[in-house]
């Protein structure tokens, strides 16, 4: 893997969890604004949308460089869209990422070796 496809990934990685907190953060907002006074709606709906956005375009580029199925890809946009899925994207882009790390490794030891 390449340092491009790398930091797309970690990108990607490094913006779901923040956008999976504020997916969760606007609906317990939502929830407040109907039972009390309390209206954040406005400012966790834009912090939110900000994150989502960053999200999509960090998706798109990851897909576009790792060459991920149409399945793998579904997987994450569909991750991003569930309350609490950014939390699952982040853990398999970690485990996508370190397997390619431990790859790369192998295959310099090859060429070191040869």
């Amino acid at each position: 893997m390449d340092l491009k496809t790398a930091t797309a990934i970690r990108r990607l990685r490094l913006v779901s969890a923040p956008e999976a907190i504020s997916f969760l953060l606007l609906l317990v907002c939502s929830v407040l604004k109907r039972t009390t006074d309390f209206n954040a709606v406005p400012v966790m709906g834009m912090v939110h949308g900000v994150l989502f956005i960053l999200y999509v375009i960090f998706w798109a580029d990851a897909w576009n460089r790792t060459k991920w199925s149409a399945k793998t890809a579904a997987l994450y946009f569909v991750l991003s869209v569930l309350p609490a899925g950014g939390f699952f994207a982040e853990r398999k882009l970690r485990r996508e990422a370190e397997d390619a790390v431990i790859a790369s490794r192998a295959r310099q030891e090859g060429a070191v070796k040869a």
